[in-house]
């Protein structure tokens, strides 16, 4: 799950330094300094992954709580039909219903919020222009956290979004020292790949909450089944 997370990530950076690249070139760097440059870009990065990782913990405590009402099997198969979709079906943009507003709202503060950050050219803002830089809008991430819910797990679901955190790291760095480095035909090359890689994982998803009984990949019962006595509660063997 983990090495999917980072792929996910590897993958979804090549869409990220089309978004995101015009920001890595903005960042208030010591370029006449390697080494410090080196650790500015590390700061940056830390903002980012921080980010993933307490909207992930989120989003794993909305799934834990799926879980503990016995949804688990039906949310992974929902989730794994979702990303599918997702990946299969263009979303077209609707600004008119109320959650959508409520979304670019947000979006429009976190945007408003870094580019003040970006204006300021001083390298104590990189940690900050990090931590906004995660709370862009970006189709990848949230199929990411898709799969954060479903995990059912806090702590699980927040190692997950550092995993494709830490898989976004070496494109974006790459960005920051040389620029943009690929061509457009290749970006859509890669671009029409991103699509293959997410429906294989919605797919594995949906055999997940099939409960086909096959260890790890599929087990017949995610939930853990206990039986509640009058001094302790004990496991139910199956």
């Amino acid at each position: 799950m983990w090495v999917s997370a980072f792929i996910l990530g590897l993958l979804g950076s090549f869409h990220c330094i089309g978004m995101c690249g015009p920001i890595a070139f903005l960042l208030p760097l010591s370029h006449d300094k390697p080494v410090k440059k080196g650790a500015q870009i590390f700061i940056y990065h830390l903002g980012r992954i921080l980010t993933y990782a307490f909207v992930g913990f989120l989003f794993g405590w909305i799934g834990k709580g799926l879980f503990i009402s016995g949804m688990q099997q039906r949310l992974s198969i929902v989730i794994g039909v979702l990303i599918v979709s997702l990946a299969l079906i263009p979303l077209r943009n609707n600004k008119s219903n109320f959650l959508s507003r409520k979304l670019m709202l947000v979006i429009s503060k976190a945007k408003s919020a870094l580019g003040k950050q970006l204006k300021k050219k001083k390298a104590s803002a990189l940690f900050s222009i990090g931590l906004l830089n995660g709370l862009l809008p970006c189709g990848l991430v949230y199929m990411a956290l898709f799969t954060a819910i479903a995990l059912g797990n806090p702590h699980q679901s927040s190692l997950y979004m550092v995993f494709f955190g830490l898989g976004t790291i070496p494109l974006m760095t790459t960005a920051v020292y040389l620029g943009n480095f690929l061509s457009i035909s290749a970006r859509r090359k890669i671009t029409k790949a991103i699509p293959v890689f997410v429906v294989l994982i919605g797919l594995l998803f949906i055999v997940r909450g099939l409960g086909l009984g096959i260890p790890y990949l599929s087990p017949s019962d995610l939930q853990l089944m206990v039986k509640a006595t009058p001094n302790c509660v004990v496991p139910v063997a199956q």
